[in-house]
């Protein structure tokens, strides 16, 4: 560990839960030097991930974006390779290109989305896709007829998230660089979203621990919610 993570880390009481104000204080003091970090949350959830009725998967979006840049491919037929060029796919990805990535399976866009006809034809890369977890799925809204609404809503910033196999939720909330109070409210949003998530089968408390840190900087325990 290097001398500047452990001046860090003795600026914060790992036996302390902070208020989540105090915490992205201590987020952004701790923050890299070089380079402007993503704020991200983590937080461990009362659920039994290998029961599929526990499992946590849904979209949000934030009221001041993440400040992450994602490309984004649309799987699209000739007929709406305008309207996904206009709502500004980064990509479109017709029969010839999916042909390419199945050949190559060279991925160069961070979320794919798609229109229900293309789906029989994605069938053939999506070995390629799932592993990576962007493989379009209906139940996250990146599968659908209405381009210009899909790629639209993912260029403000939504996203979708879901519980790891050890029942945890990693998400990326903003920026260092971010006020505040921006990332406090961004915070609050998703924890919103998500306590809305919560399965009927789980019993006790949903939150069982949550973390802030910055990319490269120590993690600070914060209070849960009640």
């Amino acid at each position: 560990m290097s001398k500047r993570m452990d001046e860090l880390k003795a600026q914060i009481d790992a036996k302390k839960l902070y208020s989540l104000s105090e915490a992205i204080a201590l987020v952004q003091k701790t923050g890299a030097l070089k380079f402007d970090s993503s704020v991200e949350l983590h937080v461990r959830l009362g659920i039994n991930p290998k029961k599929t009725d526990q499992l946590i998967r849904g979209t949000a979006m934030l009221p001041h974006g993440t400040g992450k840049i994602k490309r984004i491919a649309a799987f699209v037929s000739a007929n709406d390779q305008a309207a996904a060029k206009e709502a500004g796919a980064d990509l479109i990805m017709g029969e010839e290109e999916i042909k390419i990535l199945k050949q190559t399976g060279k991925i160069d866009f961070d979320i794919a989305v798609a229109t229900p006809d293309m789906m029989p034809k994605i069938a053939m890369v999506a070995r390629i896709l799932g592993p990576r977890g962007i493989m379009p799925n209906p139940k996250v809204g990146t599968v659908g007829a209405d381009v210009k609404k899909m790629i639209g809503e993912l260029k403000k910033g939504k996203f979708s998230f879901k519980n790891d196999d050890t029942a945890n939720i990693h998400q990326v909330v903003g920026k260092v660089s971010f006020d505040a109070s921006k990332l406090e409210e961004n915070i609050d949003t998703f924890l919103e979203i998500l306590l809305k998530a919560k399965p009927n089968g789980v019993k006790g408390n949903f939150i069982k621990a949550m973390y802030l840190t910055s990319s490269m900087g120590p993690s600070v325990k914060l209070e849960i919610p009640s």
